[in-house]
């Protein structure tokens, strides 16, 4: 595996992946608390290179080979970091592939590119899109405990399913989500958007993808739900599921 290469974001390291190729590129945005080396990364990069198409990805702050905490972490800082990543090493169309919570950075960076005028996002491939999730998953179920413990210690704790950490959820996290939300309103990405959901997601819903597709414009959407597909999407029939969208959207924008 060669080694990952660092570029500085205020004042931290961010480790960045990245195989040159043709345009449109793949930018890969992972979920909460996992790395740019799971399963459906690591899927995306062998496709990529057997296409010979350019492929990023990178570990947000506290994630992964990056640096800081990962309690540290914010929607914003973790959104900052992937437009740094973004602007430093893609040029030309890229399609945004994000996962889970990946999915609501990838919808807030093209809301922050075309504010600035870089209108270079050719397509959305979100799996599992979980944006938002702070007010619409996580603050509407919080228990007494865990609101007592947001206001004494600014923090809770829970058991993961994916890894033997538990996730930590944190005040600074919860009150700047409401500062990021997209799901407010219609959101116009101007570009295609292709939305891969399991039905058998115990972390998000089905719900939370239909009222996603709700909000972006009809004749640019496809919706994929997967049945007995679950949150992570990585059995052989989800990868190729996926491999076979990016593909097509990519040959679309090319």
């Amino acid at each position: 595996m060669t080694p990952p290469v660092f570029l500085d974001v205020d004042g931290l390291s961010i480790a960045v992946r990245q195989t040159a190729g043709a345009a449109p590129g793949i930018v890969w945005l992972g979920g909460y608390k996992s790395d740019m080396l799971g399963t459906k990364a690591e899927t995306l990069s062998q496709w990529a290179d057997g296409q010979g198409r350019a492929f990023l990805r990178h570990d947000y702050s506290g994630h992964g080979e990056s640096g800081g905490a990962f309690a540290d972490g914010t929607i914003s800082k973790w959104l900052a970091e992937s437009l740094a990543v973004f602007r430093h090493y893609t040029k030309g169309k890229q399609i945004l592939v994000g996962s889970s919570m990946g999915a609501w950075i990838a919808l807030r960076m093209v809301q922050e590119l075309r504010k600035a005028g870089e209108n270079r996002i050719a397509g959305l491939v979100l799996l599992a899109p979980a944006p938002d999730f702070t007010a619409e998953l996580v603050e509407p179920v919080l228990t007494k405990a865990q609101k007592r413990a947001l206001r004494e210690k600014g923090f809770f704790e829970e058991p993961s399913d994916y890894s033997a950490e538990p996730y930590v959820y944190t005040r600074a996290l919860i009150e700047d989500g409401r500062n990021n939300l997209v799901m407010t309103g219609p959101i116009d990405t101007h570009c295609p958007v292709h939305i891969l959901q399991g039905l058998a997601d115990p972390d998000v819903p089905s719900s939370h993808a239909l009222k996603l597709v709700g909000l972006l414009p009809a004749d640019d959407v496809t919706l994929s739900l997967i049945p007995g597909g679950d949150h992570r999407l990585s059995r052989p029939q989800d990868l190729d599921m996926l491999v076979r969208a990016v593909d097509a959207m990519a040959r679309q924008a090319g």
